[in-house]
């Protein structure tokens, strides 16, 4: 039995295009409705570093530090067969809790990627990962080196702008980022989520450059030509519990 992970999670940059629902479709179990804002799906490309990975019962400041890349879109659980429309949230439910779906993530410890695949089934790969932060801004730099995996090359500087705040209710700010459960499928193509447990995002705008960025190319995606909607976070500290079969 996996047991509950507490996480660290800092220098979070939420980086979302919005693009046409049918881009995104195909790419997600139909157990899963695609969630739109606006009527548009939304792809997201989420660069941070994890402090202090570890069993939720272990002490504190004994994890392991992991810098993580994932790109993600926004999915609710149908329910029961899988049947129903994609629905436009607007904030709301639709069919079922909402959460995230994950198309990869690109971590730098290799021992926590087998652990995530084996245990969690999400689709982790290993990569050589930097990420500095001074002077209120954070370069960072991810370059997969996964055995078999498509390429991915990843660079680029963000930070915050303006004022702090948290997400209104119903806003595009909280439809992106206070998400609580994440869904997956195990190797037999069952679904598969664990629940998200964490305080409301303290959030900014936030300035971004893409140097290099082929994530959307390595997952089946051409680069959205839309523009992008950033979002800075200092980070939150998390509880994920074990995966759950739905």
């Amino acid at each position: 039995m996996v047991v509950p992970l507490h996480m660290g999670w800092r220098n979070v940059l939420f980086a979302n295009w919005p693009v046409d629902p049918e881009t995104v479709r195909p790419h997600v179990p139909e157990a899963l409705a695609l969630d739109t804002f606006d009527g548009d799906a939304w792809l997201s490309v989420v660069p941070f570093t994890n402090v202090d990975v570890r069993p939720d019962a272990a002490p504190p400041g004994t994890g392991l530090p992991l810098p993580e890349l994932n790109l993600r879109t926004y999915v609710s659980d149908r329910g029961g067969d899988g049947g129903g429309d994609d629905g436009d949230r607007d904030g709301g439910d639709a069919d079922g809790r909402p959460g995230v779906y994950f198309f990869s993530l690109d971590a730098q410890g290799i021992l926590s990627v087998l652990g995530a695949r084996a245990f969690h089934y999400l689709p982790y790969y290993y990569a050589r990962i930097s990420l500095s932060a001074a002077d209120g801004g954070v370069e960072f730099r991810s370059r997969r080196v996964h055995p078999g995996a498509r390429p991915v090359q990843f660079r680029a500087t963000y930070g915050p702008t303006g004022e702090q705040f948290r997400a209104d209710d119903g806003s595009l700010a909280e439809f992106l980022t206070e998400r609580y459960r994440y869904y997956t499928e195990d190797t037999a193509g069952a679904i598969r989520y664990a629940d998200i447990d964490h305080e409301p995002w303290a959030l900014f705008d936030a300035d971004a450059t893409f140097e290099t960025n082929t994530l959307f190319r390595a997952n089946c995606f051409d680069p959205p030509e839309s523009e992008p909607v950033h979002f800075y976070s200092p980070g939150v500290d998390v509880v994920a519990s074990k995966s759950k079969r739905r």
